[in-house]
């Protein structure tokens, strides 16, 4: 059985498990993250981990869960990520047990203030009522900081909205530290996470219908959303339906022609998954200057859906048996790791001898 290299940095990332998945999520992250552990795992372990635990600290529809996070599995495999690299670890959260017992340690030694302060639970608090606003989702940030620390993760991608989370992890590693000794290995700031990770960054699709946002989950009505499972006619009507402008001519204009941009990334997208070599940049030029709209969302609709129809093959080709010799050889794996880390914080706070 494979175990870490304890030589070899860990680069640790993920994506939620709950829902359908749509082109941001699977553009923005998950085919980043992909290319990165390909060309990044001759260097570093690369810990690719189904967050499946933080799946409901808002209301979901529990009985779709598994297969959400089985999907999620799948999706990576869709998208290439090579099940039989042994320095690729693939692994359910929930098969980790030592994920929840470092949470609730890392819980007794964090400020409630501190997690007060957190400006996404203020933002997602403010979309739930009442008992929906969970203490799991008011102190997401602990649990986050066990996946890292769990590990010794040096290097985690992290968008905007998880700075925060990150510098947290920081601040419980070093309290930590500065308490106990050094149980724990310290991140990297967020500086130079973004300077390490930089182009492996993918671009952030937004909303069809408010292309203001990104495109999001959360969205009541789907008609700004293009999930990955949306039947490609769906998907078609969707780009044709887009919001725009009246400006009347196509340019790449982020600030004044929110809509007609986010069209531009997403055509360069899906014809980047076709194998095409072409550049946002590339796409800009060739569409600069066109006046009927109509025309150039039908280009981006018809090209959309053929990557929907492509990628749904691909996904209903991926090996099931091969996907779950991976996560159960990972989970062995970084349950060995992870029991490492507790038991030396377990020592530390003196729970064991």
């Amino acid at each position: 059985m494979y175990t870490m290299n304890p030589t070899k940095p860990v680069i640790l990332t993920g994506v939620r498990a709950n829902n359908d998945i749509h082109i941001g999520n699977y553009f923005g992250a998950i085919l980043p993250i992909v290319d990165m552990a390909k060309r990044r795992s001759t260097d570093f372990d690369i810990n690719l981990f189904i967050p499946d635990l933080h799946s409901f600290t808002t209301p979901i529809d529990h009985s779709k869960l598994y297969d959400s996070i089985l999907n999620n599995a799948r999706i990576y495999t869709a998208a290439g990520l090579p099940l039989d690299n042994a320095a690729i670890h693939l692994y359910r959260q929930s098969r980790v047990p030592a994920h929840s017992e470092l949470a609730w340690i890392l819980d007794c030694f964090t400020g409630f203030g501190e997690m007060s302060r957190m400006t996404q639970f203020k933002d997602k608090s403010d979309k739930l009522h009442g008992d929906q606003i969970s203490v799991g989702l008011f102190n997401y940030p602990v649990l986050m900081a066990a996946d890292i620390l769990l590990y010794n993760a040096t290097y985690v991608p992290v968008g905007d909205d998880q700075t925060q989370h990150l510098e947290f992890t920081r601040d419980i590693a070093e309290r930590m530290n500065r308490k106990f000794g050094e149980l724990f290995t310290v991140p990297k700031p967020v500086a130079e996470q973004h300077q390490f990770f930089g182009k492996d960054q993918g671009l952030r699709i937004k909303d069809l219908a408010n292309p203001t946002k990104k495109m999001s989950k959360s969205d009541d009505t789907g008609k700004g959303v293009i999930f990955l499972g949306d039947n490609p006619r769906v998907a078609h009507k969707k780009i044709m339906s887009a919001t725009t402008d009246s400006l009347g001519k196509v340019q790449y204009d982020r600030e004044n022609q929110p809509g007609i941009s986010n069209l531009l990334e997403i055509l360069t997208l899906v014809r980047q998954d076709a194998g095409r070599d072409v550049t946002l940049e590339q796409t800009i030029s060739e569409f600069t200057g066109m006046e009927r709209y109509g025309d150039f969302k039908r280009i981006v609709a018809d090209e959309t859906a053929e990557f929907l129809t492509n990628f749904q093959a691909r996904l209903a080709a991926v090996d099931e048996p091969a996907i779950e010799a991976k996560l159960q050889s990972s989970e062995q794996a970084m349950n060995l790791v992870a029991n490492q880390t507790l038991h030396r914080v377990q020592k530390a706070v003196g729970l064991r001898r």
